[in-house]
């Protein structure tokens, strides 16, 4: 049975229309595959990987992309060459934070694998910090997990909530996870679409909103547990991935306009960059490609203001993908006999509604 989503409650968020399926995979050609890892023996894990071609040729078709650090308390493999060259030129893998190396290293196996004719890889990884629900010193995701994520990518719908490098994660004190949205403009506005996959794991519960509703206010930690975090008095722990597509003609330097757009989705979710929080944002388009082998090649470029309605998509698919994460997500059991809570669908519905706008 699928997944709930956000709007399968009846709560519907920004102004722009989605996409068919809601999810990054309308951006066309951009596919998304993971590998969970959930097991008790010989160590608890609860891990994986989430993996996303921005093209199946993009080992050999590189793509303008761009990135933003909101906060760098984390890690993104390949962004300095990204900086350099404004190029993407791999699959995006995101994982747990310890296993950042192994499944670097699995991509470079598979394009040595696949025999691509490029004497060397900088490719993307990006983390965050599954330890409270893992035993992530055990290290259980191998490289075999990260070709298994890489090579099941498909169109369509995206798997959200307890799964691939989601799958230990925390949202908000509430069981996070894998989320997707997209927003599609109209004709009128290019009819360009943009889609969001976010791993969530950040956020304190006060901090909570949906739309104009003070969720995390209102389903406070005495109706459901918060889990009992190490640090006291208690901080914002934990990170947020965001990897936004594009098929709008784009120059890297645009991409990376766009991505410092999912900062304002994840502040109308509640989340701020805590000192402790890793809140890196990627973004590219598929609207240009630049041939491996090509000595020149020809790139279009959208005009800067007709840019202004991506933003807004971008900053719209973003929220309603980390709420598609909580949504999805199932409460878990862990390391140690930890147990994290999803949020319940009945309480997230009553506090919209007690907010809701009376036209």
């Amino acid at each position: 049975m699928p997944k709930a989503r956000l709007r399968d409650l009846g709560i519907n968020l920004g102004q722009l229309p989605a996409g068919p399926l809601n999810a990054i995979t309308d951006v066309a050609g951009v596919t998304v595959g993971v590998s969970t890892i959930i097991r008790d023996q010989p160590h608890v894990a609860r891990s994986g990987v989430t993996a996303v071609w921005p093209s199946s040729s993009i080992f050999t078709d590189f793509l303008p992309a761009g990135f933003h650090s909101f906060n760098g308390n984390g890690e993104m493999t390949g962004t300095i060459w990204l900086a350099e060259q404004g190029l993407l030129a791999s699959p995006i893998c995101i994982t747990n934070t310890h296993a950042v190396g192994v499944v670097r290293d699995a991509i470079v196996q598979l394009a040595s694998k696949r025999k691509i004719e490029l004497a060397w890889h900088l490719p993307v990884t990006a983390e965050t910090f599954d330890g409270w629900l893992s035993d992530a010193e055990h290290f259980p995701v191998t490289s075999d997990d990260a070709i298994a994520a890489l090579e099941s990518a498909k169109g369509g719908a995206v798997p959200e909530g307890n799964v691939g490098g989601g799958t230990g994660m925390i949202c908000h004190e509430f069981k996070g996870g894998n989320g997707t949205a997209s927003r599609r403009l109209p004709a009128e506005l290019g009819g360009w679409t943009v889609g969001a996959l976010v791993q969530a794991n950040y956020g304190m519960r006060n901090m909570l909103r949906c739309g104009h509703a003070p969720v995390g206010l209102e389903i406070t930690d005495d109706v459901v547990p918060v889990p009992e975090r190490e640090i006291k008095p208690k901080a914002d722990q934990g990170s947020i991935i965001v990897i936004l597509a594009t098929d709008a003609p784009l120059l890297p330097i645009q991409c990376q306009r766009l991505a410092r757009r999912a900062t304002t989705g994840l502040a109308w979710v509640g989340g701020f960059g805590s000192n402790s929080s890793g809140d890196i944002f990627l973004a590219f388009s598929t609207g240009n490609a630049v041939p491996l082998k090509s000595p020149m090649t020809n790139m279009r470029m959208l005009g800067m203001d007709q840019c202004t309605p991506l933003f807004q998509a971008a900053a719209e698919a973003t929220e309603e993908a980390i709420w598609n994460a909580m949504i999805a997500a199932e409460t878990m059991t862990g390391w140690q006999g930890r147990t994290v809570s999803a949020i319940p669908h009945d309480l997230l519905k009553q506090a919209c509604a007690r907010y809701a706008r009376r036209d």
